[in-house]
Order: structure tokens, then C-alpha cells, then sequence
């Protein structure tokens, strides 16, 4: 196998693993609440593919941008593609409520 070959194969694995990583969730701006709505606590959002990414994995994802005491409860979903990229393209907005 020459160098160049070698070269080549390394960094497809390279690009190949890096482009896992580009489907995990990650936090967006969340959906505002509709008018006459008044949340309990702060707004996140979670972008993820709803094909390969559980509701679980979501969940934890909000969680983990809530603040100690408080439970992220998902009141939103939505496909609008200015707040998350084409290989994302589902937004879901929790509430963080504090616990009880």
C-alpha cells in the first residue's frame, strides 16, 4: 500500500468518525410561548434527528440545560431549519419547571 493510499483510508476514517459526532443533540433557542402563555420556569431546546435519536436521549440533553431543582417538560416540537441544520432538523422546547 503506498503512503498516498494510506493517507487517504486515514482520513476517510477521520471524517467518517467526526461525522457522528455532527448528529448528537445539541441546545438551540427555544420556541417562545404562545401569547396568554406564562411558563413555570425557563425555555431550552434541543435539535436532534428524530430518526436515530430516542426521546430518552433528547430528554437527558434538556435535562442536562436545565438548572439543579428543576425538570425539563417538553411543550413544543418544530422543523423550522433557521434554528437547527438540515441533518437536525427537529427542534423540541422543554420548560424548566422546579421539582416538587
Amino acid at each position: 500500500m503506498s503512503l498516498r493510499a494510506a493517507a487517504a483510508i486515514l482520513l476517510s476514517g477521520g471524517a467518517a468518525l467526526a461525522g457522528c459526532s455532527l448528529l448528537a443533540p445539541f441546545p438551540s433557542y427555544p420556541q417562545p410561548p404562545a401569547a396568554g402563555v406564562s411558563d413555570r420556569g425557563p425555555r431550552v431546546a434541543i435539535c436532534y434527528d428524530m430518526v436515530v435519536t430516542s426521546r430518552d436521549t433528547v430528554q437527558k440533553a434538556a435535562q442536562g440545560e436545565c438548572t439543579p431543582q428543576t425538570v425539563a417538560t417538553r411543550v413544543a416540537n418544530d422543523w423550522k431549519l433557521e434554528f437547527c441544520p438540515i441533518l437536525l432538523p427537529e427542534r423540541a422546547t422543554f420548560v424548566c419547571s422546579p421539582k416538587k
